[in-house]
Parts: structure tokens; sequence; C-alpha cells
């Protein structure tokens, strides 16, 4: 009796669950952890049939998994459930579970029960489909960077040649003409920066901003003409979030798209916000640790199949027959280059909530910063040194300078452009700023460049000129030794602008 004594309080001790049964497939012995995760108490659980208490089923099909007890006492050998077993307790939650059961024998060998342990392993499951989507997501952003970086050295030839043609039009009928042109190749380049947000170069130009304006400003813009619409509701003192705008607007666009396209019939979209603080007013991943803001987007469409619902931020991925997959793929993306945590919960004929989790700048305001622009007027006497490794855009960048006004010096790559800076330094003859391109395949690129002639000339003013870099030299450029950046493609106003900002500064 001690011995059983002795037995029970072990079991009932252990921190995984445990179930014993008697031969008969009746239950024995249920222990705390097993109480919490079945919902079935020892007093309520003792006397009942095992399937009564353990219920599983498989995840991917729904159907009922096997009697692991009926399997012990028919082969008398130890038995596993199969991956993708489900626990479905008494008040319906599902857990995803890992277990094994075993013959109970006495000491002549008999079996006389079935232990059965196994424990809830919910959480590592969803950090496993979480690493494997990043993993995703990192290989597509190899293929999506590299694709992006040579469709914008195209645009870059066609914006520019467009934007510097429209300079010299008089006739109305075709400066309209060139106009739509430039319309559509705008477009294209929100394409290329939708496939940038997959890769390393994608990185955000992250500021202090009021997330709520963000928010309001992208729902309402999509939901011109719908009849859908937003109900907000925000904590007054709601936190500041360094974010890059325009990423976030295109996570909160893709999020009510989605709504949208939920409710044909119409109806309301709640939108929520509000401060967070781990361990005081919500339970967080263990990664966070500071003030976070937390966002709602909750439906009232169709809602998403269980089976479904995992597999939402895959690239690729689509419920929609018009649909290309990436919307939340990317969605999913931007929050992770944020530091922060994306997720889905969903119900079909209910609704569908998305939540978003950002760390705060708990105390930090929000800066308004309205740079008075300058007017497109030439200039003249300044020599600017354009170092590209293709020659289209050199042209353009030389066809486009040259009718600003400024004297231009080219160069291929990184060792031309410093073998020139070079010459002009010995010849006395001023170069007032230096556009690299980071990326040039094969040569020496902007990051290499920027050291050497910086060690030549600190004051050598240098500007970071990228469609796709691996680095976040684009979002940080004065952390890298460049006075600016200028992103491709760029019309004949951004050369401008960008030019005059970083002169008139030094």
């Amino acid at each position: 009796a001690t011995e059983k004594e002795r037995l029970a309080v072990t079991l009932r001790s252990i921190g995984d669950g445990v179930i014993t049964s008697d031969v008969y497939g009746k239950v024995v012995l249920v222990n705390k952890v097993a109480e919490a995760l079945t919902g079935w108490l020892q007093e309520e659980a003792v006397g009942q049939p095992f399937i009564e208490v353990f219920k599983t089923i498989n995840e991917n099909n729904r159907s009922p998994c096997f009697n692991p007890v009926e399997k012990v006492l028919a082969t008398g050998a130890i038995v596993g459930l199969a991956n993708h077993t489900i626990l479905i307790a008494r008040d319906g939650t599902e857990r995803s579970i890992a277990d094994s059961a075993a013959p109970i024998r006495d000491r002549e060998s008999r079996t006389i029960g079935v232990v059965l342990v196994f424990r809830d392993v919910t959480e590592e499951e969803k950090r496993e489909k979480e690493r494997s989507k990043i993993k995703k997501l990192e290989s597509i952003g190899v293929l999506a960077g590299g694709i992006a970086h040579d469709f914008n050295n195209i645009l870059a030839a066609i914006l520019g040649n467009i934007s510097l043609a429209m300079q010299f039009v008089v006739e109305e009928k075709t400066h309209q003409l060139l106009e739509q042109a430039e319309s559509a190749a705008l477009r294209a380049t929100d394409l290329t920066q939708q496939l940038l947000t997959f890769s390393k170069g994608g990185e955000p130009v992250r500021k202090v901003a009021a997330i709520t304006e963000i928010i309001k400003e992208s729902s309402q813009f999509i939901l011109r003409g719908s009849n859908v619409r937003c109900d907000y509701q925000f904590a007054e003192d709601l936190w500041p979030v360094e974010v890059d705008s325009g990423q976030i607007s295109q996570v909160i666009q893709n999020i009510i798209i989605n709504a949208d396209h939920a409710m044909p019939e119409g109806g309301v979209i709640e939108v929520r916000g509000e401060n967070v603080i781990p361990g005081k007013t919500e339970r967080l991943p263990s990664e966070y640790t500071g003030p976070c803001v937390k966002v709602t987007i909750r439906d009232q469409g169709i809602g998403i199949a269980k089976n479904l619902v995992d597999k939402i931020f895959d690239p690729y991925f689509t419920t929609k027959s018009k649909g290309s997959g990436l919307g939340l793929a990317i969605t999913h993306s931007i929050i992770k280059k944020h530091h922060g945590s994306i997720w889905v919960e969903s119900e079909q004929g209910v609704g569908t909530t998305f939540s978003i989790l950002l760390p705060a700048t708990e105390g930090s305001t929000v800066i308004e910063q309205r740079e008075s622009t300058p007017p497109l007027e030439s200039k003249g006497g300044q020599r600017i040194l354009v170092m590209d490794d293709e020659e289209m855009v050199r042209n353009i960048f030389q066809q486009m300078l040259s009718y600003l006004g400024y004297e231009v010096c080219l160069a291929k790559d990184g060792a031309e452009a410093i073998s020139l800076y070079e010459q002009a330094m010995v010849a006395d003859e001023k170069i007032d700023a230096i556009i690299l391109d980071l990326t040039i395949p094969g040569g020496m690129g902007g990051r290499e460049a920027a050291v050497c002639l910086l060690a030549l000339d600190g004051q050598a003013r240098l500007i970071a000129s990228s469609g796709y870099s691996n680095d976040p030299i684009m979002a940080n450029p004065k952390e890298h030794g460049f006075v600016g950046a200028i992103t491709k493609p760029y019309q004949l106003k951004t050369l401008h602008d960008t030019l005059a900002a970083v002169l008139a500064k030094h």
C-alpha cells in the first residue's frame, strides 16, 4: 500500500501529463498536469472509459486518432502517437500534444494496465512553424532582391528619360502621354518595393510616429467607395512607435483589403489600439520585455478554415481566385523586420482577427518634419561624380545632371571612382558630391568605395544610390559615412532635391 501511495504521489507530481488505466480501458489515475490539459479532475475521471477522458484527433483531417490504451493492451508494446495529434479538452480547447503509452506490468511481467505520458507542444510547434516560415521568406528574399535590383536599374533609365523628356515638351497632349507613362513606371516601382520587402535590402527606414494616423489614412484609402467601414478605438495615450510609415501603411492596407473582400455584403471592421506591458496588462511572448503597442483588426467576414489559418502567411498561398498570395507574406516580413509579431485568429461564419504587436518608444515624441522643397533650378559650376555599373543608368544620370546645370564625371565601379577623385584632387578640380551605387556585381561597390574616398578626403560628400542592397545603408546612410541617399528609380525632381539638400548643408 505504501509503495502504491508513493507511486501515486510521484505520478501526480511530475511535469508531464499522466493517465493510467486498467486492463479494461478504465481510467485509474489522472495527475495534476493531465487534469489541466484534459479538463477532467481525478475524482471525475476514475472509472470513465479512457477514450472519454483522452479525446484526440488528427490535426490535418480532423479524424479521431486510435486509442493508445487498446493498442498497448493488444500488442504489449510501447506505442507513440503520430505527429499532428490534437487533444480536445472537456471545454473544447484544442492543444497539440506529443505522447507515448506503455504497459504496466506486475512482478510476473503480466500486463495489469497502461500508463500514458503526454505533454503540450502547442507553443513549440508554433515556434517551429514560425522558423519554417521565416526560412521560406528568406529564400524568396534572395530571388526577389536580385530581380528588384535588375528591374530597378531598367526603371531608372525609363523613369529618368520620361522625367527629362517632360522638361522639353510643350505640346499638351504629348505631355499628358508622358505623365501617364511616368505614372505606370511609378506603379512598377511600387512592385519592386514589395519585392524588396522580402529581401535583406528592404530594411525599414524607421522614424518615431503616431501609428493611429498611419492606420486611419491607410484604411480610409483602401475603403474609399466600399460598403465596408472602420470603427476605430485607440487608447488616448497610445505610445508612439518607431516604424517605417510606408511599410506599416502597406501592412494595414493588406489586412484591410482582405477584410473588405471577406465582407461582400458590407459590414464593420473593428480597429483597436492599446498599450500593453508584459506581465501586467497582457501575457506576451518571452522576447517582449518592454512596453508594446498592440493593434487588432477584426472583421465580420466569412472567416478562414482551421486547416488553412497556419498557412495564410506563406508566400503564394491564397484562397482568392485573383489573389497573388504575396500580400500577407509581405505583411509578415515587414512586421518581423520591425521586431514585432503578427498572428491571426479566425472562425468560419464569424470573422477574422489580426493582432499586431510592435515595440513602443515610450517617452518619445512624434516630430513632424516638413522640409521646404527648393524650386527646380539649374546649377552652375558644381561637379558631380556618378558611379554605377549599368551604362544606361550612367547615361541617364549624365543627361539629367547636365540638364540641371552640373558638370558630370562617370565611373563604372568603385575603383574607377576613387581614381577619378584622386586625379581631381591632384589637379585641384573640386568634386562637390559623389553618387555611389551600393551594389556592383563583381566589382567594388559603394560601401567599400566610401571607406577609401573618406580616407582620401574626410570632407567628401557621398550619396548612396541603390535599388537593392544587402545591408541597411539606405535606411541609415549617415552611420556609414554618407550624407544622403537616393533610391532607384528616381525622377528628375527627386535627384534635384537630394543634391540641393546635400550641397546646401555642406
